[in-house]
C-alpha cells in the first residue's frame, strides 16, 4: 500500500538510554515528570544535564515556563504524553534538536509533529518538531506498569470508531470541505488497526514482539496527521471526543487509553458498528475501562455524554455520530451493564 509522508527514526534496543549522553548536545535539558526522575537520573550527565519537571499543560503557563528554563543545546523527552508533548514544545520554540524516550507505550506523542496544550478547557495541537531519534529501550518500556502499555492500544484501536464517523458525515453530507472522505486513508489505517488486532496477546503480555508492533503502528498514528495534510479523520473521532468531554466535565487527568477505551465501546454502540467485538478486544489487552478505575463515576460518564454535542460544537470539532445520535438514559443504562457484565462490579 502507497504510504506518503515522513515516519521518525525509530531505534529499539537495551540499554539505549544509557547511550544518551555520550551522544546528545550539551548541556541538555531533561524534560520529564517528577516521579520518574530519581529512576533515571543515574543515566545522565552530573553538570551537563538539568530537569524540568513538567507541571502544567496549559498553554499560556508553559509559555511562561519555557521562557524560566535554562539555557541548552538540545532537549530530550523522557517520560508519557505529557513529558514528550512538552518536550516538543520545548525544542520547537528554542529551534533545538530533540531526542525522545518514552518509557510507556501508553500514547503515540512521541511520533507526533505537534504538543499537545491545553486552552479553555480544551486540546489544541500546537508547534512543529522532527525529533533526530526516538528510542525504545525494551527494558524501560516493561519496567513500566502494564495498564500504562497495554493502555496505548487505545490509540490504534480508536481508528474503528474514526472511520464509522467519517462515514456517517459522508452520508449525512456533513465532511469538512477541507478534508473530503478518502477511502485510500481509511484502508492505510485499517491495515494497522488489523495489524494491531492480530497481536493482542503480545501487547497485553507487553513481550517484544508486543512492543514492537504497537509502537510500528504508533509511529505510523503519531505521523499520520502530518501525513495526510493535517487531516484527523482518519485516526480519531467521537472516542476521543468523549475523552475531551470528560476531562473538561471532571478536571481530572487519565490515563489516556481508559476513557478514550470506553469513549470505543460507546462510540461503536452508538454507531451499531461491532461494540462488543471492541469491548471483548478491550478487556482481552487488558484496559480497565470501568469508570471507579479511572476515578469517576458512571454519573460523570452520563453527563459527558450529554454535554458532548455541545462541547464538540463550541471546540469546533468535526461531525461524528456524537451529533448524529442522542446518547440517552437507556443507551447508558445498557452501555454500563454490558461493562458490568464483562469487568465484574467495581470493588
Amino acid at each position: 500500500m502507497e504510504q506518503t509522508g515522513q515516519f521518525f527514526t525509530t531505534i529499539y534496543g537495551r540499554n539505549l538510554i544509557g547511550e544518551i549522553k555520550a551522544f546528545v548536545h550539551r548541556p541538555y535539558l531533561v524534560v520529564t515528570m517528577e516521579d520518574l526522575w530519581p529512576k533515571f537520573e543515574p543515566f545522565f550527565d552530573q553538570g551537563m544535564a538539568q530537569a524540568y519537571f513538567v507541571n502544567t499543560l496549559d498553554a499560556e503557563d508553559l509559555a511562561r515556563e519555557i521562557e524560566r528554563m535554562p539555557a541548552c543545546n538540545s532537549v530530550v523527552g523522557l517520560g508519557g504524553g505529557q513529558a514528550l508533548d512538552v518536550a516538543k514544545l520545548v525544542a520547537w520554540n528554542r529551534r533545538l534538536p530533540l531526542f525522545q524516550i518514552p518509557t510507556a507505550m501508553t500514547v503515540n506523542a512521541a511520533f507526533g509533529h505537534r504538543g499537545a496544550v491545553r486552552t479553555g478547557g480544551k486540546v489544541r495541537y500546537i508547534g512543529y518538531v522532527v525529533p533526530e531519534a526516538v528510542y525504545i529501550d525494551f527494558e524501560v518500556i516493561q519496567s513500566a506498569p502494564k495498564l500504562l502499555n497495554r493502555s496505548g492500544v487505545c490509540d490504534i484501536l480508536c481508528y474503528h470508531t474514526a472511520h464509522a464517523d467519517w462515514k456517517i458525515a459522508l452520508d449525512r453530507g456533513k465532511t469538512e470541505p477541507k478534508w473530503p472522505y478518502d477511502q485510500r486513508l481509511v484502508d492505510e489505517a485499517k491495515t494497522v488497526l488489523d495489524g494491531v488486532m492480530a497481536r493482542l496477546d503480545d501487547i497485553r503480555d507487553v513481550n517484544e514482539e508486543g512492543i514492537r508492533t504497537l509502537m510500528n503502528a504508533h509511529r505510523w498514528g503519531g505521523a499520520a496527521y502530518h501525513n495526510a495534510g493535517w487531516n484527523p479523520c482518519h485516526i480519531e473521532g467521537v472516542e476521543h471526543f468523549f475523552f475531551y468531554a470528560l476531562e473538561s466535565l471532571t478536571g481530572k487527568h487519565f490515563i489516556h487509553g481508559q476513557p478514550v477505551c470506553l469513549g470505543i465501546y460507546i462510540g461503536s454502540a452508538l454507531q451499531e458498528n461491532k461494540a462488543e467485538e471492541m469491548l471483548a478486544a478491550i478487556h482481552h489487552v487488558g484496559v480497565d475501562i470501568r469508570p471507579e478505575a479511572m476515578g469517576v463515576t458512571w454519573e460523570d460518564v452520563a453527563e459527558a455524554l450529554r454535554i458532548l454535542p455541545r462541547y464538540v460544537r463550541e471546540a469546533g470539532l468535526w461531525y461524528t455520530v456524537a451529533d448524529d445520535r442522542v446518547a440517552d438514559g437507556d443507551f447508558i443504562a445498557r452501555v454500563k451493564k454490558r461493562v458490568i457484565e464483562v469487568y465484574g462490579g467495581w470493588k
